[in-house]
């Protein structure tokens, strides 16, 4: 076969083939678009299906990668959005930026999960992205007083543990010194000693006044989760 034939053939496959890629491309910018136009409508589902489309037609989009994984997340597909958004970061390689964007929506999908620890450390990629972050940062600090408040209510509290010590110490001295106990009873320059009754019931309030105590501070402390939760659930960073 003449050699310059084939060659010519070759081109003109290539050339055949170039106006279906171009085609192709314009179709994903237009499902984009489409998306885009939908989602600042927050028609989520209608953007779903036009960001959907332009995914299938091009696996590499970066734009349609993110923008799927945001309207996944507003959805609360949490799960389905994190896949995007992970697979968005493996396309990203070039943009710091734009990666740290990725990284501070997974922190945001991972805090909806109550993955506290997995979105304090997307949280942190994000920042060694992008330390010029303020968002991510805020939503960091969000995401460590959170944890801290886990740790604390699962902690002993410390002060009863202190109070029933030093009363276990004073039972230990009176049974050790029962002497000394009636001599002290026996001064008359003593203050008169509070009859057991007395002592239980004053206990017994003062056990009801810690409890309505931690109560509300339970209280205000799930407030707080609740209000920062609702915060750090502003807007996802978009593309």
């Amino acid at each position: 076969m003449n050699r310059s034939f084939v060659h010519n053939l070759l081109f003109a496959l290539l050339m055949g083939m170039l106006p279906l890629s171009v085609s192709a491309q314009k179709e994903v910018r237009k499902n984009i678009r489409k998306g885009n136009k939908e989602y600042q409508q927050q028609k989520f589902s209608e953007a779903y299906t036009f960001f959907e489309n332009a995914v299938k037609a091009n696996p590499s989009s970066k734009e349609a990668t993110f923008n799927l994984g945001n309207t996944l997340y507003k959805q609360k597909e949490w799960d389905k959005s994190l896949e995007h958004f992970n697979h968005f970061i493996s396309l990203e390689q070039e943009n710091p930026t734009e990666a740290a964007a990725g990284w501070h929506n997974i922190g945001n999908a991972m805090l909806q999960k109550k993955d506290l620890q997995k979105s304090m450390e997307a949280y942190k990629m994000a920042l060694r992205l992008n330390p010029q972050d303020n968002e991510t940062r805020y939503n960091l600090a969000v995401a460590q007083k959170m944890i801290q408040d886990q740790q604390q209510d699962q902690q002993p509290d410390q002060g009863e543990g202190e109070q029933d010590q030093q009363q276990n110490q004073q039972q230990d001295q009176q049974q050790q010194n029962p002497q000394d106990q009636e001599q002290r009873a026996e001064q008359p320059d003593q203050p008169e000693q509070m009859s057991r009754d007395n002592a239980r019931q004053m206990l017994q309030a003062i056990e009801q006044d810690e409890q309505q105590t931690q109560e509300k501070v339970q209280q205000i402390r799930a407030k707080e989760r609740e209000q920062q939760a609702e915060e750090n659930k502003r807007n996802n960073k978009n593309w």
